[in-house]
């Protein structure tokens, strides 16, 4: 049975609330877990320690029976320190969408033929 650490959502309608659960991967988000391990309220402030609370020591029972966290709880595993930080890269994050490289080439192209008519003009005058 391959086990995750995830989050399971509550709360109404655009105020969400979630639940640190420990389930059974096969088992839909808001479906059946295990175990209770903590909840993360996204509304409070980031600095709020009501944000985010766990049982450290439950989660980490879990971790040691080979229980997966997913991204989100393995980041907040990360700022509570009980698994390692974990070097990531999003390498696209920077790069423009193809619509703004289009964009970009016209606009060089068109500033390209604007300055091909005026270094023109300019060699005649200075001649």
């Amino acid at each position: 049975m391959a086990m995750k650490i995830r989050l399971a959502r509550g709360g109404s309608k655009k105020r969400p609330f979630y639940r640190i659960v420990a389930a059974d991967s096969r088992m839909p988000r808001d479906g059946r877990f295990i175990e209770k391990l903590g909840t993360y309220n996204p509304l409070l402030p980031k600095d709020s320690e009501e944000r985010v609370k766990m049982d450290i020591d439950a989660v980490k029972a879990w971790l040691d029976k080979g229980a997966q966290p997913t991204d989100r709880v393995a980041r907040m595993l990360e700022a509570a320190g009980v698994i390692a930080k974990k070097e990531r890269s999003n390498l696209k994050k920077g790069e423009p969408g193809a619509k703004a490289k289009q964009r970009a080439e016209e606009k060089a192209a068109k500033a390209a033929e604007a300055e091909a008519p005026a270094e023109d003009a300019a060699a005649d005058t200075a001649e």
